[in-house]
């Protein structure tokens, strides 16, 4: 199957799935300056955050799962900041459960739920795994190591892969969606799922250039039924407390998750890694506040393709501006990285000044819909 040959998803598919289009954000990079841009932008995301707590719904359910740790330059993951000897970081990926009432009934959401074992075709990371030759088996338990895998994240919720209504991704860097939806050669491990995805995303999948189609993994979507995939062209709503923000830059299609919970609007992408990334003139990590205070950044961006880096500034500031924040601390905003940097002792100095770590809200549903 072609990427081209799905269609846009039209606006009765939406709601027959309890999704609704939204006006708030996309249209707010049409000035001709940067400047004006941003602070169009900025303007749209608080009345978005407005609009989205003026609704005083809240999901009801969210947990986030580590799924695994892994090796990260810190010259992407910090882009030009940090000032730190290590040339790795580490990010712990997770996956977000979320469940959402709509029109249409209870959804599941899961959002950024990586096949890890099928990930590692990534070239970026196959390439870095083969540097340890033969050791690199023993040597990828120390410094990738697995703490779940989704199928026993799911589970711990007392999920079934048959309740799982739609999978999605901020972007689709390293992922392999071949087990979870299905192709040719393999039966859908969630039968019921559909992905949500912008239609740039998808597109881009299928003429990359070289800076691009290093951290893709190689036929990750080959296969993969069109009645699977929903393509979007605008952001949306999920019922009344979740919506998908377009958030382009890190790559075109780039997307953001927006939960409204007991703790406010949680907002997660891997536009940054870390709290300290949407917060840097509070951070602690070295390099970071003097970089700001020098330049005058707000965000620090995670760089490592920067198809538009710009627009990746720019989405970056909208996240913590609909985001708002901590109730944790009020010196960070409610941005919870999809890759979370995390504390490691072989990475020295690279410490987050504030971590989320695993986050849960709630109790979660089972309704063991049928395929």
């Amino acid at each position: 199957m072609s990427n081209h040959s799905v269609k846009l998803a039209s606006q009765k598919q939406l709601e027959a799935l309890g999704i609704r289009k939204l006006k708030y954000i996309d249209k707010t990079r049409n000035e001709a300056t940067p400047s004006a841009r941003l602070e169009m932008t900025k303007k749209a995301g608080e009345e978005f955050r407005e609009y989205m707590l003026g609704l005083n719904k809240t999901v009801s359910y969210y947990r986030t799962v580590n799924l695994i740790r892994v090796p990260y330059p810190t010259r992407y993951g910090l882009l030009n900041a940090a000032r730190v000897a290590s040339p790795f970081m580490h990010i712990i990926n997770r996956v977000f459960i979320v469940q959402i009432e709509t029109t249409e009934g209870l959804k599941t959401l899961l959002f950024s739920p990586s096949d890890i074992d099928a990930n590692r075709e990534t070239p970026f990371f196959k390439r870095l795994a083969n540097t340890y030759g033969p050791f690199s088996g023993v040597i990828d338990k120390f410094i990738a190591p697995v703490s779940n895998r989704v199928e026993e994240a799911l589970s711990q919720c007392g999920l079934t892969p048959q309740d799982v209504d739609f999978i999605s991704y901020d972007h689709l860097h390293t992922q392999d969606l071949r087990k979870w939806l299905g192709s040719e050669q393999t039966q859908a491990f969630f039968p019921n799922a559909k992905l949500l995805v912008m239609k740039q995303e998808w597109y881009a999948t299928q003429g990359l250039l070289p800076p691009q189609s290093d951290w893709y993994c190689p036929h990750g979507l080959e296969g993969i039924p069109a009645d699977k995939v929903i393509l979007l062209d605008s952001s949306i709503m999920i019922g009344d407390s979740v919506a998908l923000i377009q958030t382009p830059g890190h790559t075109e299609g780039n997307h953001s998750l927006v939960a409204n919970t007991p703790e406010g609007l949680l907002v997660s992408s891997e536009n940054g890694v870390s709290a300290d990334s949407y917060s840097p003139t509070h951070s602690k990590i070295p390099g970071v506040k003097q970089y700001a205070s020098e330049t005058g950044a707000e965000v620090i961006l995670n760089g490592n393709t920067l198809e538009r880096g710009l627009d990746q500034y720019i989405s970056m500031v909208l996240e913590k501006t609909i985001a708002g924040p901590s109730q944790r601390n009020p010196d960070f905003f409610n941005v919870v990285p999809s890759s979370e940097l995390t504390e490691y002792w072989g990475f020295p100095g690279l410490k987050p000044t504030f971590l989320f770590g695993e986050l849960e809200f709630g109790t979660a549903r089972s309704f063991s819909k049928a395929p």
